[in-house]
């Protein structure tokens, strides 16, 4: 499945249909599920389920890579069935959940992986919010 990208605004003259500025990042993907942007990075973080050894895994990789070529980076394997994933940039860290109804904190390199709650029922998402004291 790929992943495409384009501009907010559709070029002059043209439809959504037949717009010229579609770009693909990724391709080839065995099941991407969950995506998040860390826009201060310009990085693409998503879940991926599917067959091993890309898919029920945690990956990213650049917008922009200095030399154009995009490889994901796989962060972790093994998830069960891998479904959600939220970013908190300001504290470095991601949260991931998976179908088997874990949820698992790390930092954003995929590194100090923890599960912070085990058999919590088919989890299909996560989310992350700050709120203010």
């Amino acid at each position: 499945m790929p992943f495409l990208r384009a501009a907010i605004d559709l070029p002059a003259g043209e439809s959504a249909a037949d717009r010229s500025d579609i770009e693909v990042l990724l391709q080839g993907l065995p099941e991407p599920i969950d995506l998040q942007l860390h826009l201060a990075e310009r990085t693409l973080y998503w879940t991926d389920r599917g067959d091993p050894p890309r898919g029920n895994s945690v990956n990213r990789t650049p917008m922009d890579p200095p030399d154009g070529q995009r490889e994901p980076e796989i962060l972790w394997t093994h998830l069960m069935e891998g479904i959600g994933i939220a970013l908190d940039p300001d504290d470095g860290r991601m949260f991931v959940t998976d179908m088997a109804g874990t949820v698992y904190a790390a930092d954003l390199d995929g590194s100090n992986r923890r599960e912070i709650l085990i058999a919590q029922g088919n989890l299909t998402g996560i989310a992350h919010a700050v709120i203010p004291t």
